[in-house]
């Protein structure tokens, strides 16, 4: 019964924005919601269809992402440990993501705290990703860095289907995904159950996720429509920890024993649930509600510490649209808010190093056991006013953020753990206004949009306190940003030439930086707002769909995008080991000069098709001093199959192969006053800071078949 209240609120909000754009667009499919998408934001936002999805392993969706310009995806594990780097900011942690938000289906997964982690998303089942490009706080809340959204749509062709996807290959790789769908008018169910196991590329590297998901909308009237998604997923990524760079350049990639003898790794069980309300209230007045529950329960271990948490997190998003129309003027005004609020426990046993016996901790003095109460909410309201015979929008917005955090020591009851001291702190950070304010224009198939956006980003309950010295960090301040974007959308040759041009400027504010706690001799640290960034850049992006007539080449579609940065610090100070160290002008540590990626498919009438991606990640600097160097490297995927509908079925066979020119290449660098990593036990006396991504190409097999009763 709960599957057939649907999936999510998002997508009769897609639905309806969706119509914004009314061309017949002859180009590539994800065009005319990717326009839509633009004119909503009022910023630079870039979509990917299914069909861009699937130019990889759907589950790889680092290798998808990157492909566009100004994003990069990062990770520590085969399928996990994710970080999502959006025009050049949120790659200067080591776990998870912050300050980057991201939703699926209308659900935030960025928890009330601000981080996200990824691992336990099946992105098998995703069939439509959307990025919104810079800080876009006042319609997502906190996070200066942009916001990724994964959608998973309701098919809603008549009928029951049933359809199973396999692949297997390298590394003893095999996937499988199998769903069922029903759909009728005024209703569309699915449920799908997903299997991934690798034994990876790497010692110790392998991983294993299962996932079962259910997806529905039910239209009870013209006027109101119900919808429904909830997951369950279990996720174990095994972690072979980072090696040396002269390992790294000789292709040589033995782990890290600190890590492989713990048979380090994170297992995650969790439960996702959305419920969602589409209702017209009035003839001009619509209001769109979700309602999301998450749970976590995460067991990891890593090369200096073994953890358990539990995070349940509660909330809504809610938004009403009213639109009025008078004369040549048309008025829309969207506000709401999102609510969550997170009480999770967690607990943390410190390693003492010893080869011999790996799982060793330091005693209950080491330990720590906490339980957290955290709230964030964002309130906002964003305008529209169009000048239609000018075809001339005007957006301004505003929201109000406000975070809160409320930490329990449980182990500080008097004399449970001998010479403890009391670890619990609260902290709220003041109610934080972010404006937004864009002017549109279109001309013919043209959209040219100038904008200038605040963000802001509250720092996580964990660097809100300082352990070393027992107490709040009360002098620390929330990051913010503030960006000018102009950005160009548009269509040529009869719309099958699509382009997009976006030049920015972001400067960052108040950084946070975690750093050594000044005369610590045990390597304990801080965080601090260690000055500013400005990250100055360009994309472009082209792509192009001919079609044939009359030719076994049914249709070519070649594509073409280009990222070039100058990201550097200003008033940019730390200070590790009581030395103060400014580096003004540097290069920001991670940020490449230039990024780009190349496409070239190719689909015939028969059914053969032949997908090219190539994907290129230029030189960065791991240092804020800008003396180390990581070489950039470029990867060629391609992706040889025959997709063909014999009556009721639908068989796609394909093979499938990756770095097919055998790049050294990385998928995830420590960076910024995170470099020179060393952990004891570790089979290496120099600083281990990178993990390698697999050094030769290698291949994967598959088949997609779909039946229609």
């Amino acid at each position: 019964m709960a599957a057939l209240l649907g999936c999510t609120i998002a997508h009769a909000q897609q639905n309806q924005e969706g119509s914004i754009d009314e061309i017949n667009i002859l180009g590539r499919k994800k065009i005319k919601q990717e326009r839509a998408e633009f004119k909503r934001h009022g910023q630079s936002v870039e979509t990917l269809s299914e069909e861009d999805l699937n130019r990889n392993n759907p589950a790889a969706i680092d290798q998808t992402l990157s492909t566009m310009p100004g994003l990069q995806v990062d990770k520590r594990t085969n399928f996990g440990g994710q970080r999502l780097v959006l025009r050049g900011y949120g790659n200067d942690q080591k776990f998870n993501n912050w300050g980057v938000k991201a939703y699926w289906n209308n659900m935030p997964l960025t928890n009330a705290e601000g981080v996200t982690v990824l691992d336990d998303v099946d992105f098998a089942y995703v069939t439509n990703v959307e990025v919104i490009k810079g800080p876009a706080a006042t319609m997502y809340g906190g996070g200066v860095g942009g916001a990724v959204r994964f959608y998973t749509r309701p098919d809603f062709t008549k009928g029951a289907s049933v359809s199973e996807n396999a692949m297997f290959g390298a590394f003893k790789t095999f996937q499988s995904r199998t769903q069922l769908n029903v759909a009728d008018d005024n209703y569309s169910v699915s449920a799908a159950y997903g299997h991934l196991e690798t034994d990876g590329y790497r010692p110790n590297g392998g991983g294993l996720k299962n996932f079962f998901n259910v997806n529905g909308t039910v239209k009870v009237s013209k006027k109101d429509q119900l919808s429904f998604f909830a997951s369950q997923a279990y996720s174990y990524e095994h972690t072979s920890g980072q090696i040396s760079y002269d390992d790294y350049y000789a292709g040589i990639d033995n782990g890290n024993a600190a890590y492989i003898r713990k048979n380090a790794g994170t297992k995650i069980k969790s439960t996702r649930i959305g419920l969602g309300n589409t209702v017209s209230l009035t003839s001009n007045l619509r209001n769109y509600t979700t309602l999301f529950y998450y749970n976590a329960n995460t067991e990891s271990v890593s090369a200096g510490a073994y953890g358990i948490t539990s995070s349940p997190n509660v909330g809504l998003r809610s938004t009403f649209t009213l639109k009025n129309e008078f004369k040549d003027f048309e008025n829309r005004l969207d506000f709401g808010a999102e609510i969550q609020n997170s009480v999770s426990t967690t607990s943390s046993y410190r390693f003492t190093g010893s080869e011999t016996e790996p799982l060793q901790t330091t005693g209950m003095n080491g330990a720590s056991y906490f339980k957290y109460n955290n709230d964030q909410s964002t309130y906002f309201v964003i305008d529209y006013l169009t000048y239609k015979p000018w075809g001339l929008t005007f957006l301004a917005g505003i929201s109000g953020n406000r975070t809160n955090y409320d930490r329990k020591d449980l182990y500080a009851l008097p004399d449970l753990v001998p010479g403890h001291k009391d670890q619990s702190f609260n902290k709220k950070y003041d109610l934080a206004c972010t404006p937004h304010f864009a002017l549109q224009k279109e001309w013919k198939h043209q959209i040219l949009n100038l904008s200038y956006s605040e963000g802001y980003n509250s720092p996580t309950a964990a660097s809100s306190f300082i352990t070393a010295t027992n107490a709040t960090n009360d002098d620390l301040k929330p990051e913010r940003a503030k960006m000018f974007d102009f950005s160009v959308h548009g269509l040529l040759l009869n719309t099958k030439l699509d382009y997009r041009i976006s030049a920015f400027k972001i400067d960052y504010s108040d950084k946070l930086t975690q750093l050594l706690l000044p005369g610590n001799t045990s390597g304990q640290t801080y965080w601090a707002n260690t000055g500013s960034q400005k990250n100055t850049g360009l994309e472009f992006s082209v792509g192009y769909q001919y079609r044939a007539e009359n030719s076994f080449i049914e249709r070519i579609v070649p594509f073409f995008n280009l990222s070039y940065y100058d990201a550097k610090y200003k008033d940019f100070t730390t200070i590790v080991g009581g030395k103060k160290n400014t580096y003004d002008h540097k290069t920001v540590v991670g940020v490449p000069r230039n990024k780009y990626t190349v496409g070239l498919d190719i689909f015939t009438k028969p059914g053969f098709y032949l997908v090219n991606t190539y994907n290129y990640l230029g030189n960065v600097y791991s240092d804020f001093n800008n003396t180390n160097l990581v070489k950039g490297f470029g990867l060629l995927n391609s992706k040889l199959g025959f997709k063909k509908s014999f009556n009721k079925l639908d068989l796609d066979l394909y093979v499938m192969g990756n770095n097919l020119t055998s790049q050294t290449n990385y998928t995830f660098l420590f960076l910024g006053n995170n470099i020179n990593d060393s952990d004891k036990g570790s089979n290496y006396t120099v600083p281990t800071d990178l993990n390698p991504g697999p050094g030769k190409a290698y291949f994967f097999y598959g088949f997609n078949a779909k039946y229609r009763f």
